[in-house]
């Protein structure tokens, strides 16, 4: 007997078009093992996703660029297909702050958690979550908001080269524009002409200190807010690999112990009174010794699945337990379980191969097609990066020398600024989309 109620279906919405985002494969795993009719609102062209045969039904998106009004009408359609109300999970931050924002207008087809309507929107915005940070005690970088391109040029001088740039909203990045979430600045001339691409961004510009990586420096946080504000299906984990090397998106990750980052994660969540899945990233500063939030996303992170426990309660589950008024099970924390993502860690998934505890990303013997699918697609994409870039470099004469991509943890967060992004030499196999695969 499953123990979710398997008569109330759940609804997935995916916007930003990025085919290889895991996290939502194993939200249709997660939802779909435990007898829940899953149906997917995503773009699942050149997708493994949609080989997946634990997916109910496939619902075409809200176009790119779609307008609040736009998204809300494709969610509506879909209720009407379903005929039942459904709990409806964002998979993305642009999907995360349009639900939010129509919570009035699509509370009557699906479940939500009940929390201040814009409150995803502003932790979501990185000026946004340096001011609430300061409210409720939590460290961040230091993060300021130029007002012009001299500013911007003399702001990463005064931080200290090299710096964070990122757009307070990211989801309004213009696709095709070359503008990346987050990048490192390493002169006054790169803060000054990313400062100048504000308008074509879509949001402010913001520049961090920059907190270096190290072993064990990286951290995330997964849970979910219930309605009594306790944190549930989730915990701390510690990002043993990234990709990009070095500060990308959590290729492998670790469930481990660790009480400062769920003390803050506590704290930051009942000073907002927020309710619903999070996913936070944090990262330790060498010189302090204090972990630092560099982001809240308001919405499942892509390895949330490192989670589960002995009762097989992750976030997901989590919420529409909640959200149907079930009790959740009491299972046990599995510290040292692993989440491997292949096509970013292939050595990694070989060598634990036989490791117990351990996750894949996209290959599972009960659900095998996705990982079938992947490697081809897989090869595919990266074939079409690397003629992209041969192209690009011959019509140039030599390769572009741009702004390196880091995402701290999923992008850095800011604090009282705005960042933008910097433009990024794109390597043969960098994640497609927000990368965080999400955290993010």
């Amino acid at each position: 007997m499953s123990q979710l109620d398997t008569r109330v279906p759940a609804v997935l919405l995916r916007i930003d078009r990025n085919p290889f985002h895991h996290g939502t494969l194993g939200a249709v795993r997660s939802l779909g093992r435990a007898g829940v009719d899953v149906h997917l609102v995503a773009e699942v062209t050149g997708s493994p996703i949609g080989r997946s045969r634990l997916v109910r039904r496939l619902h075409p998106p809200p176009p790119p660029g779609a307008s609040h009004g736009e998204i809300a009408g494709a969610l509506l359609r879909v209720a009407a297909r379903i005929e039942r109300p459904a709990v409806l999970i964002p998979m993305d931050d642009a999907g995360a702050v349009a639900v939010s924002r129509l919570g009035t207008e699509l509370a009557p087809a699906f479940l939500l958690p009940r929390q201040p309507a814009a409150l995803p929107e502003r932790v979501a915005d990185k000026a946004e979550l340096a001011a609430l940070c300061a409210a409720a005690d939590v460290p961040h970088p230091v993060t300021v908001v130029p007002d012009s391109a001299a500013q911007a040029a003399s702001t990463a001088w005064r931080l200290g080269l090299p710096v964070v740039a990122k757009w307070s909203r990211p989801w309004l990045l213009p696709s095709g524009s070359g503008l990346r979430s987050t990048v490192v600045v390493r002169s006054p001339q790169e803060a000054r002409e990313l400062y100048l691409r504000s308008v074509e961004a879509g949001s402010p510009l913001l520049l961090q200190e920059f907190l270096p990586p190290g072993t064990d420096r990286d951290w995330f946080f997964h849970g979910y807010a219930d309605r009594s504000g306790a944190l549930l299906g989730g915990g701390p984990g510690r990002k043993l690999c990234a990709w990009p090397r070095g500060a990308g998106l959590t290729a492998v990750g670790e469930w481990a112990p660790n009480p400062q980052v769920r003390t803050l994660a506590e704290r930051l969540t009942a000073q907002l009174g927020y309710r619903g899945i999070l996913d936070l990233d944090f990262r330790l500063c060498g010189t302090t010794g204090r972990y630092h939030l560099l982001d809240f996303n308001p919405r499942p992170g892509a390895q949330f699945r490192l989670f589960a426990d002995t009762a097989g309660l992750d976030v997901v589950r989590a919420q529409h337990l909640d959200l149907t008024h079930r009790p959740l099970p009491d299972g046990r924390a599995l510290p040292g379980r692993v989440f491997v993502v292949e096509n970013y860690a292939p050595l990694t998934a070989l060598r634990r191969a036989a490791a117990p505890g351990r996750e894949l990303a996209w290959h599972a013997a009960d659900d095998p097609a996705p990982g079938r699918a992947m490697w081809g697609l897989w090869a595919a994409h990266v074939t079409r990066r690397l003629l992209g870039r041969l192209r690009r470099t011959g019509a140039a004469g030599a390769v572009c020398t741009l702004p390196r991509v880091v995402r701290q943890s999923p992008p850095p967060p800011p604090s009282l600024t705005g960042l933008p992004s910097v433009p990024h030499v794109p390597s043969a196999a960098d994640p497609a989309g927000d990368e965080k695969a999400s955290s993010r």
